[in-house]
């Protein structure tokens, strides 16, 4: 996947990536009680359950079943991408959270970088509420990384058009991503939650052209006359 250079407006005072350091230490803390809680180091019976059944992601929550509290049918769209089922989940996902959020921090700046993010992660929902078929909860930060690579997609997308540039490289990364969801899929048996990733993607591809449509092209100085 190629990388869009950054904006000098969006890469000044951005040096360190507190923003996205702050999510990975939430994702880190959560990951670290609830692994307290599974090895009995804490005395709170069955914590990572509960807090899967009150923060993770239940698409029978958006029809019949009874929520454990008024609103959650509707924090779960977030609360969902703070939890993961163990260490190797929460490793993999907050290097590429890192990677892939510095990646569009450099691009649009902090705040762009949490519309794009938060935008994935309601999109992620949203795909698993619409097209799974499943009482399994989802949990996991993947809706939104899917959407940061959508994101960075569309931004290669729109800058290589505008330079008529060929578009391969984006059509080969998109395929790449798709072929990593069908190995996944197979080695998971089928638990892999791709209806979060699809929905992420789309959600994130559009945000991205809402934070930051204009090709890097446009942005380039003017030729010496």
């Amino acid at each position: 996947m190629s990388t869009p250079p950054p904006s000098p407006r969006a890469a000044a005072g951005h040096d360190i990536a507190w923003g996205i350091i702050g999510l990975i230490v939430i994702c880190v803390v959560i990951e670290a009680g609830l692994l307290l809680g599974d090895y009995n180091l804490i005395s709170y019976p069955r914590l990572r359950q509960t807090t899967y059944e009150y923060a993770g992601f239940w698409p029978g929550l958006l029809g019949a079943w009874t929520p454990n509290y008024t609103a959650q049918p509707y924090t779960m769209f977030l609360s969902y991408a703070f939890l993961h089922s163990g260490p190797v989940h929460l490793l993999v996902n907050m290097i590429t959270l890192y990677s892939l959020g510095r990646i569009v921090q450099l691009r649009v700046g902090t705040t762009g970088f949490f519309l794009l993010y938060g935008a994935a992660v309601l999109g992620g929902g949203l795909g698993f509420g619409l097209l799974a078929e499943t009482t399994r909860p989802m949990v996991g930060a993947s809706g939104g990384l899917f959407g940061l690579a959508g994101g960075v997609l569309a931004w290669n997308y729109v800058d290589r058009f505008s330079a008529a540039q060929r578009l391969w490289p984006v059509a080969r990364a998109a395929a790449g991503l798709l072929a990593l969801n069908l190995v996944m899929w197979w080695l998971m048996d089928g638990l892999l939650a791709w209806q979060t990733h699809l929905g992420g993607f789309l959600a994130g591809w559009i945000a991205a052209l809402l934070v930051d449509p204009r090709s890097r092209a446009d942005e380039s100085p003017p030729p010496p006359s």
